[in-house]
């Protein structure tokens, strides 16, 4: 006969408190809309007060810049949190879409971007390249990988086996899902993201590989059976399904150029490259004190000290969201010090690891604080996310970012003969003088990235 006992049991779990999620949301938003949040706030709050009203910038041309941004799909991890709160599918079995992203590149070139910092060969990146093509605005895979390999005129030829291993890197880049084949696939790939000791998560991946249709038409009690497992372990691996995203190209989409207030300022003082974060654009917000002094010691007023509480979260993540800024553009700054010095012929490779390792942070952490985040500099307005770049090869063994690369190859195209223009293979062959390795259609891809011809289009407009 078995008797009850005690036991205790100790584990570790990371769990997303509602302040954490708050100082990770703060930390994603553009100036403009952090201030939206912050008005929003002061108007539901009474405990909040503002100290100072916030000087925004002139949209001049030495204040502010029209540039187009991207914007990284939020930390798919704050909207399992969200998700779970919220049920994530509505009561017709359809999923509940994400906040509108307000964006200024498309999914494939966010995807590009990636194959470029990323952890991609040569060759693997381009076949990510031709499967990137052929994803869709959801974020699925839209052609059978066969097909789309069997265009590719590489030698050696490219295996299936080689294009699924790339497919399979490329579900995992951000937003995490994306150039999935199937619903089961994608919601599959983002399970995967989570620690294995998670609660559910095996029962969680047999739901996203069979049963899906069942999650969709809500019937539980058909699932519990099918899976034989019980109420409270199926609702565990419920929540985890329903935190994932079924069309995550929808987190990426196109929007128009905007005027942007810089986050941050550089400066160079005493020789030496300064970084101070604006003191215009956001307001400086503190807990009223004289409403404060009411509630202490009062067992009454609970809406009051739940307010007081959400006032004190808000002004700490403003806090963090400021300083980690600054880390982050520091550690920026002091790595590009040659890039601020000579300009884009200068810039170093770097990749969000480098910076991650550096401040003790995580790479999604870097990646969330590099996106529409901007810094005023004596050469202009940039995004942070502009000084990352991939590596690339030299005779002398120092690197070069493709930054740096796509900057000579626009200085030898304006220095050509216009009535004898540069061709790709003869611009490659002038990079191997200089000692960059580079291939042709490297060379083509970055060539069109500046939206500048080929040397027979641009010899025939200057024959015109």
């Amino acid at each position: 006969m078995l008797k009850p006992s005690l036991q205790l049991k100790l584990g570790q779990s990371l769990t997303m408190t509602p302040q954490l999620q708050q100082a990770i949301r703060l930390l994603q938003l553009p100036i403009l809309d952090l201030n939206a949040q912050i008005q929003e706030a002061l108007e539901e709050n009474i405990m909040l007060e503002m100290e100072d009203l916030p000087d925004v910038p002139r949209t001049d041309a030495n204040s502010t810049a029209e540039v187009e941004t991207i914007k990284a799909d939020d930390e798919w991890q704050i909207r399992s949190a969200e998700r779970m709160q919220d049920g994530g599918w509505n009561g017709e079995g359809r999923p509940i879409s994400d906040f509108a992203d307000e964006s200024g590149e498309t999914l494939r070139e966010h995807l590009y971007w990636q194959l470029e910092i990323d952890n991609f060969t040569t060759r693997e990146a381009l076949i990510g390249e031709a499967l990137v093509d052929s994803i869709n605005d959801d974020g699925y895979l839209t052609d059978h990988v066969g097909e789309i390999i069997a265009s590719l005129n590489e030698q050696p030829p490219i295996s299936l086996e080689e294009a699924e291993q790339t497919l399979f890197k490329i579900q995992r880049l951000d937003p995490v899902g994306v150039g999935a084949r199937s619903l089961s696939e994608c919601v599959i790939r983002q399970i995967e993201q989570l620690d294995p000791e998670t609660p559910g998560f095996r029962l969680a991946l047999d739901i996203a590989a069979d049963h899906l249709d069942l999650v969709a038409s809500r019937d539980y009690g058909e699932l519990r059976r099918g899976l034989r497992t019980s109420e409270e372990k199926l609702h565990e691996a419920l929540a985890l399904v329903r935190g994932c995203n079924p069309k995550p190209g929808l987190a990426v989409s196109p929007a128009a150029a905007q005027y942007v207030i810089p986050d941050v300022f550089v400066r160079k003082i005493d020789n030496r490259w300064q970084v101070e974060i604006s003191p215009t654009g956001v307001p400086r917000l503190s807990v009223n004190q004289q409403y404060a002094k009411l509630l202490r010691g009062s067992g009454e007023h609970a809406v009051l000290k739940s307010q007081l509480q959400e006032a004190r979260w808000l002004i700490r993540s403003l806090e963090i969201r400021n300083e980690t800024l600054l880390k982050v553009a520091t550690s920026i700054v002091s790595r590009q010090v040659a890039f601020f010095e000579q300009g884009d012929e200068a810039m170093k490779p770097m990749v969000l690891r480098d910076v991650a390792e550096e401040i003790g942070m995580h790479e999604s952490t870097i990646s969330r604080v590099t996106t529409n985040k901007y810094m005023h500099t004596p050469r202009g307005v940039f995004e942070f996310k502009y000084f990352f770049s991939s590596h690339l090869s030299s005779v002398s063994g120092e690197d070069q970012s493709s930054t740096s690369v796509r900057a000579k190859i626009r200085k030898l195209i304006a220095a050509e003969n216009p009535c004898k223009p540069l061709s790709d293979s003869k611009i490659t062959n002038m990079l191997k003088d200089e000692g960059i390795s580079v291939a042709r259609r490297t060379v083509a891809k970055y060539r069109e990235a500046m939206n500048i011809p080929s040397s027979s289009d641009r010899r025939n407009r200057e024959t015109r």
